[in-house]
């Protein structure tokens, strides 16, 4: 009976302390929630007990043309910019995992460098040349330099996924008479799907949220949320609920992708994703 009383109490103190780190880690997100339901003169003077109104979400929203085309925009630069990351990582992942050739971990570590790189480093010769040909607010421009955030990230983690795939499974289908490509696209891609899912969904979360590239390389035609939220800081004031209604907004996507593709996200974070 006392061990019984000891591991119940055990538990009831692991659960407040969870609890409580829970609150802790979620509470920016219940307060941005609740200053998105506070009028500018309310913002200052209540905590949480204040008469709640849905202008913020009517002038973002419905008034707000302009942040939803950004929304839309950075759906099509993000999804652009990951999709074209695949394309050109997932072979490029594999050449650095299968051959040896001069210079791999030299070059390996050269497109890593892209990746931590600052990216004020890059935006003036980037904004010089965008300019000379033509690239300046475009979709393919935007999704063209995001490939400097998605890129190195895919290749790194899916890299290590594919050195965890015995070069014997590729030998034994080559006797079965596969074509390479057959082998790749049928036995190596899906034997990396989890890898695939979370390095896309960890890329599209990092291009979805970059400010200094669409900042400086897109104007209004191609204007993305990051850089549409700027509108609701006044000369005199910030409208700190018109904000709150941007900024939650612009974090649905990243939180509906996650969930749907959390089972291969999980697994995908912790299985070979460390490696090389």
């Amino acid at each position: 009976m006392e061990n019984k009383t000891k591991y119940l109490l055990k538990n009831i103190s692991a659960n407040v302390v969870i609890g409580i780190y829970a609150i802790f880690a979620i509470f920016p997100l219940i307060w941005l929630i609740i200053i998105s339901f506070k009028s500018d003169m309310q913002m200052y003077t209540t905590t949480f007990i204040f008469t709640p109104t849905l202008d913020n979400y009517r002038i973002v929203l419905l008034e707000g043309a302009d942040y939803i085309k950004a929304f839309v925009n950075n759906i099509i630069v993000s999804g652009g910019a990951v999709l074209l990351s695949l394309i050109v990582g997932v072979p490029a992942a594999y050449a650095f995992a299968r051959y040896n050739f001069a210079k791999k971990e030299d070059l390996a570590f050269t497109i890593l460098s892209f990746r931590f790189a600052p990216e004020i480093l890059v935006i003036l010769p980037l904004f010089m040349i965008y300019q000379k040909i033509g690239l300046y607010d475009t979709y393919f421009g935007l999704i063209w330099v995001y490939q400097l955030i998605t890129l190195p990230l895919l290749i790194w983690v899916l890299r290590g996924y594919f050195e965890e795939i015995s070069v014997e499974v590729e030998q034994a289908a080559n006797l079965d008479g596969y074509p390479w490509y057959h082998v790749f696209m049928k036995i190596l891609v899906p034997l990396i799907k989890p890898g695939m899912v979370a390095s896309s969904l960890l890329a599209f979360i990092f291009a979805w949220n970059s400010f200094t590239f669409p900042l400086l390389l897109s104007g209004f035609k191609i204007e993305t949320v990051t850089v549409a939220a700027l509108r609701y800081i006044g000369s005199d004031t910030v409208h700190y609920g018109q904000m709150a209604v941007a900024a939650g907004v612009a974090a649905l996507p990243e939180v509906i992708l996650a969930l749907i593709i959390q089972k291969h996200l999980v697994r995908g974070l912790s299985f070979g994703a460390v490696k090389g």
